[in-house]
């Protein structure tokens, strides 16, 4: 072992007050505090350190999660666990994708969904009269007749629900409490910037499947199976960025895969009552083994903050046991505000006229891109997957032209392949050729100095 690892070994142990994991994230917190562990530094191999203080792999594993889900550390592939510059803002996946920028006279980047779209509140806010109080602060985190209204919908009976702030807020609680540093877990590719962020923290292994028009591609979902893998994370409904949906053929095909292993399935049905497609979740087969969450942000509002989520009794529990230590409970003011939306008649119209835009916008784009010799697949949501021949000049290319849209390498987990761009089309109400004709341009345009191809 280097001189260097065994001077930091021996600093760490004079700052180890009792061998466990908890003992052990604060000796390194504290040798970080103390200068012993600058930014950057390179931290012993896990059974290094655990063969020096007499600690088991298992417990020193267990601190490096800690210290990585407090952002003190973070994994670095072949360079091991590092220690991270905590006086610098993380720039992350979803920072890199969808980046503010001034000056577009079209951004086409974010993603979001288009306001006027939305169904409207007035008939909702006038009818709550109070914000309410709870019984308890342990009360029941769901509104009763909200819960009855999403079971009824749901698609299939699931053991627990829930309601929370939002998909992320689901992902992140899911996370915190379902994944431990070093767990393999298994997610699409391309994927959500924000969760893929989220796992990485988490300092768990990420195993990218790629996807075909129905879903995650079957081979390499087996292959990615012959290790243990502790979750699954799929979007069923108009994945973003690609617009696929997954299939019934194939949900239960994967639930074939995974029936029987302590796998759990985590489905973020972001696209939710705008999607076209038929909605499916593995939870019809693995009912015990699937969190299945279901947003409201892009079909009734990003600003309502709400989402519902159903899993295993277990795990929701514990779930709600987390929230109880912050939050506690999503806002049963807004809840109430959301159960309106969902029983009136007019709301639940608006929503679907706001479906059958945004298919009618895709549909357009798509086939007025394939005029123009670009295909793209996909055949749900409010984006677009766009293979582009260099990402960095189409991004330059309609930057120039006054348009943005989000790079396609923040969504990415497997190597090599072609550039894409993410194009939200579910903001192109007018001027769809000229659009068209602009990312079609972009698509062809390679390097500095090529030219359009």
């Amino acid at each position: 072992m280097p001189t260097t690892s065994r001077a930091v070994i021996s600093e760490i142990e004079r700052r180890l007050d009792e061998p466990t994991a908890k003992g052990l994230a604060g000796a390194v917190s504290r040798a970080i505090r103390d200068g012993v562990l600058a930014p950057d530094d390179r931290l012993p191999p896990i059974r290094a350190l655990a063969h020096e203080l007499t600690l088991s792999p298992t417990t020193v594993s267990a601190a490096w999660g800690l210290l990585t889900r407090a952002g003190t550390l973070r994994t670095e592939g072949r360079r091991g666990t590092v220690v991270a510059d905590v006086s610098a803002p993380r720039e992350g996946r979803y920072r890199q994708a969808v980046e503010p920028q001034a000056g577009f006279r079209l951004d086409l980047s974010t993603g979001i969904p288009d306001e006027r779209l939305l169904p409207g509140l007035t008939r909702a806010l006038g009818a709550v009269t109070t914000a309410g109080t709870p019984h308890s602060y342990l009360d029941d985190p769901v509104l009763p007749e909200l819960a009855a209204v999403l079971l009824a919908s749901w698609p299939y009976r699931p053991p627990a629900l829930t309601v929370v702030d939002g998909a992320l807020d689901a992902m992140e609680l899911v996370i915190r409490t379902l994944l431990r540093y070093g767990d393999r877990v298994v997610v699409e590719h391309p994927s959500f910037p924000p969760v893929l962020d989220l796992l990485e923290a988490a300092g768990v292994d990420v195993v990218g499947v790629p996807l075909d028009a129905e879903g995650p591609a079957p081979a390499a979902f087996t292959e990615a199976l012959v290790g243990p893998v502790r979750a699954v994370f799929l979007q069923p409904r108009g994945q973003n960025p690609t617009g696929i949906s997954l299939s019934a053929a194939r949900a239960g095909l994967l639930a074939g895969l995974l029936e029987g292993s302590e796998t759990v399935v985590v489905e973020d049905d972001s696209a939710s009552a705008i999607s076209t497609s038929p909605e499916v979740s593995l939870g019809t087969w693995l009912p015990e083994q699937t969190v299945h969450v279901r947003s409201f942000s892009k079909s009734h509002g990003p600003d309502l903050r709400l989402a519902a989520m159903s899993g295993p009794e277990a795990l929701m529990g514990d779930v709600r046991h987390l929230r109880q230590l912050g939050q506690g409970w999503s806002s049963r003011l807004l809840q109430r505000v959301l159960l309106d939306l969902l029983t009136d008649e007019r709301s639940v119209a608006e929503v679907a006229h706001a479906r059958d835009e945004y298919a009618r916008r895709r549909g357009a784009f798509v086939a007025a891109l394939s005029a123009r010799g670009v295909e793209v697949g996909g055949d749900d949501g409010l984006n677009l997957w766009v293979p582009v021949y260099d990402e960095s000049a189409a991004l330059v290319r309609l930057a120039s032209r006054g348009i943005g849209v989000a790079p396609g390498s923040p969504f990415t987990v497997l190597p090599g392949g072609p550039g894409h761009i993410r194009v939200t089309v579910g903001l192109v109400d007018h001027g769809l050729d000229e659009v068209a004709d602009e990312v079609a341009a972009a698509a062809r345009t390679g390097g500095w100095g090529t030219g359009a191809r």
